[in-house]
């Protein structure tokens, strides 16, 4: 059998999208490498993460440097991988080809993205990994644009894998009711003010769900009334999805959206801004608005409830994580030359 490794370290660190991608790729890989000759492996912090059917591999270390520097690399040569896949960075003297997923370039389009300190590291270690990468797989045709464009890969090397939706998501009776949802790691990319200024002048609390990394942003979200839901598991998201009157999705750049596919699924009627990422997740089946009008779009989803959650539903459906690691096996494959 021929040993894939994935870079599964994110596992139980609430990293919001970079773990969902990983936690649901690995769950659907097994299935998906079904009669190929892949082996599939994972290596964690926390291996009782890691799903029936993928080998879990250990790996503890001090510093992220380290690790793809030192630790990961030998990892990899004792267990003999053929290929690894990782996310933003692949390990340095790496001893066998990479695949490496990009979910967005928000670091180069977007200078609010995060902290410099961090972006300038992002701006580093990301188009080395693209450059030096045997295959990109990116989640939305936005993001493999961006790509081609910033780093000038060729089209050819970059897959389109777009995420699905965890069986956690779909609908159901709601706990609670009566107010509007936003989903995303407090920061300013996510723009959750805008949210907050449309629910209010709405008349509704607005509920925000996602780690805090602007501590003062925070502050002033909650001094505005909004209720700071933090990191919550899948759960408790699905709970709130259900009973929300509408996801505002206000986003100043996204390179995929989970949030407004996870809504949908939930039979939750979305509110978005017209981002390129965004518009290619939800297609007719959302209020589309410019952020100056998001409190209209709130009220427009209310008076249209039943319609779109119909549609979200409907749209929901093309979207599946299996299909995501179909066409992941798929790279592996032609990257390996099986």
């Amino acid at each position: 059998m021929t040993l894939v490794v994935v870079d599964a370290d994110v596992l139980g660190r609430a990293r919001t999208g970079d773990e969902t991608y990983v936690r649901n790729l690995l769950r659907e890989l097994p299935a998906a490498a079904a009669g190929s000759p892949l082996r599939i492996a994972a290596t964690t912090r926390h291996p009782e993460l890691v799903p029936d059917g993928v080998e879990p591999l250990e790996l503890r270390t001090s510093s992220r440097e380290l690790r793809m520097g030192w630790t990961l690399p030998r990892l990899l040569r004792s267990v003999g991988a053929a290929l690894v896949h990782t996310q933003y960075a692949i390990p340095l003297r790496c001893p066998c080809p990479a695949v490496v997923t990009i979910h967005d370039l928000s670091f180069e389009r977007d200078a609010s993205s995060m902290p410099a300190a961090e972006r300038a590291l992002f701006r580093r270690i990301v188009p080395r990994a693209a450059r030096r990468a045997a295959r990109v797989l990116t989640v939305s045709e936005r993001s493999k644009r961006d790509l081609v464009d910033v780093y000038g890969l060729a089209p050819d090397r970059v897959e389109v894998t777009p995420n699905g939706v965890d069986p956690a998501f779909r609908p159901g009776d709601p706990v609670e009711r009566g107010y509007v949802l936003s989903v995303g790691a407090i920061q300013p990319r996510k723009n959750q003010a805008a949210a907050l200024g449309a629910a209010t002048a709405a008349g509704l609390e607005l509920r925000i769900v996602g780690p805090v990394k602007d501590r003062a942003l925070a502050a002033e979200l909650a001094r505005g009334g909004a209720r700071l839901e933090g990191y919550v598991p899948d759960e408790r998201l699905a709970e709130l999805y259900r009973g929300a009157v509408c996801l505002v999705q206000s986003s100043r750049f996204e390179g995929f959206g989970l949030p407004v596919l996870e809504a949908m699924a939930s039979g939750t009627p979305v509110v978005t801004v017209p981002d390129e990422a965004l518009l290619e997740v939800v297609g007719d089946a959302a209020v589309v608005v410019r952020e100056a009008d998001l409190a209209e779009g709130i009220a427009r989803a209310v008076a249209d409830r039943e319609r779109l959650a119909g549609a979200g539903l409907e749209r929901a459906r093309a979207f599946s994580w299996r299909a995501a690691a179909e066409r992941t096996v798929r790279v592996y494959r032609e990257v390996l030359g099986l």
